[in-house]
């Protein structure tokens, strides 16, 4: 099974700065204010005395007055790869009791099977280098009438636009599509029975280039376009705003993932 660090995934989470810097721009200058995490949240179906389990939970933020749902949980179990991330997490979430905060690989999760009523793994599947492994963990620790909650990013958003942005300066190409919005549906369906996309409409309207350099910089690809000066990223991003605003794409969504029975519903 390979390392989840082969591609220095861990190196560049290995605390929330970077991930910081990234949440704060999508805040500051989303169009669509209900926000991603938010919305995700919203799609979730947690009952009374549910088991939830949470792989690759960030700093928490998602978890933050959410007591209610949280205190209807039999249990919950915040997991990273990351302990600066669980570290950052427990912090945010200090004043909340009931969470339990593990440090866990999705390619080898250390529960029995069918112990959770809810699986969630967002923004982290497309890191995952055994994805198939991993996939099949979920499965193993998932109840027969379990849901598996994932969110990811597609492959028209921030990253294409921003990369079009420079094709005068031979950037290569540094994305990670193993799992996004266009095949994921696939991947997921080999495992389970039933799979919804959702997607979730916005785009950024940035009115300070400055916080889209210290984005750019914060990310664990784009190694070609950091080489750059950051003088020379803030003229292009600069010569690209209309009417003193750099409007970006976004191409984001979950998947919604039932298990029942192994049959389809």
């Amino acid at each position: 099974m390979k390392n989840l660090n082969n591609d220095g995934i861990i190196d560049q989470y290995k605390n929330a700065d970077n991930l910081n810097i990234r949440i704060a721009l999508h805040k500051k200058y989303s169009v669509n204010k209900q926000g991603f995490g938010n919305w995700v949240f919203s799609h979730y179906q947690i009952g009374e005395g549910m088991s939830v389990l949470e792989l690759g939970c960030g700093n928490g933020q998602m978890w933050l007055g959410k007591d209610e749902v949280i205190r209807r949980c039999s249990g919950l179990i915040l997991s990273d790869l990351s302990e600066g991330m669980l570290k950052s997490a427990q912090e945010k979430l200090r004043d909340q009791s009931g969470i339990e905060y593990r440090k866990i690989d999705i390619q080898d999760i250390p529960f029995a099977d069918n112990e959770f009523d809810v699986v969630i793994a967002n923004m982290m599947l497309y890191h995952v280098p055994d994805l198939s492994h991993g996939l099949k963990e979920v499965k193993r620790v998932l109840k027969d009438d379990g849901t598996f909650y994932c969110a990811t990013y597609g492959e028209n958003g921030m990253m294409e636009y921003i990369e079009g942005l420079f094709d005068d300066f031979s950037i290569g190409n540094n994305r990670n599509y193993s799992f996004t919005l266009q095949n994921g549906e696939e991947k997921l369906s080999r495992y389970f029975p039933n799979v919804t996309k959702l997607l979730y409409e916005d785009a950024l309207e940035v009115s300070d280039v400055g916080d889209m350099v210290a984005y750019i910089c914060s990310l664990p690809g784009f190694s070609d376009l950091k080489d750059l000066p950051q003088e020379t990223l803030r003229s292009v991003l600069e010569k690209n705003m209309r009417d003193g605003v750099l409007r970006v794409p976004k191409d984001y969504g979950m998947f919604v993932v039932r298990e029942v029975n192994g049959t389809r519903i």
